[in-house]
């Protein structure tokens, strides 16, 4: 019985060392972020490249849905 306890705790202790590395797997890109999204899902009226309606995207975003200081008053 004690054997087979042993036997046990062994082939367990060894099947934790046998753990692959994990890896990152996402999608790299070094192109900035308002030179990419070309497919439908992109925002109506913004063309890919060009950074000053990226900008105007974002902060128009951030004024009009993301700040919540706007939202309380």
């Amino acid at each position: 019985m004690m054997r087979l306890v042993l036997t046990i705790s062994a082939v367990m202790a060894l099947a934790a060392c046998g753990d692959k590395p994990q890896t990152s797997a996402g999608v790299k890109s070094d192109t900035p972020a308002f030179q990419g999204a070309q497919n439908s899902f992109a925002a109506p009226g913004w063309k890919p490249g060009d950074k000053t309606s990226w900008e105007q995207g974002l902060k128009a975003r951030l004024q009009n849905t993301q700040n919540e200081y706007s939202k309380t008053k």
